[in-house]
């Protein structure tokens, strides 16, 4: 099993979704998240005042799948979030050891 959380743009998350659901994946958990990368934020103005914004808005989507899923959900990640510009956001795969149902007990693939 793995876990797969990617950072992407706000305005991505209804094409992601989308994406997953046509590969086979519905479940999912989204967070609104903060920080920046290659892009280090950038400065605005507010009623004539210049200020550092820092940490850009992002979207955390974390999903646990089944290993022999996970190259359809990159796939359907990577196509779905790409723009093409810096700051489109990455992709992390993490072993995921154990995954339990609270409902029924289930666990391992049983319970994804």
């Amino acid at each position: 099993m793995k876990l797969v959380s990617a950072i992407i743009k706000p305005f991505r998350l209804d094409d992601v979704r989308e994406a997953l659901a046509e590969v086979g994946i519905s479940g999912m958990t989204v967070t609104e998240v903060r920080g920046f990368g290659h892009q280090k934020g950038h400065s605005e103005r507010y009623r004539g005042a210049e200020y550092i914004v820092d940490f850009l808005p992002k979207i955390k989507v974390e999903i646990a799948i089944d290993a022999a899923k996970l190259s359809n959900a990159i796939d359907a990640i990577i196509k779905a979030a790409k723009t093409g510009k810096i700051g489109d956001g990455k992709i992390f795969v993490t072993d995921l050891e154990q995954t339990i149902r609270v409902r029924t007990g289930e666990m391992g693939v049983e319970a994804l």
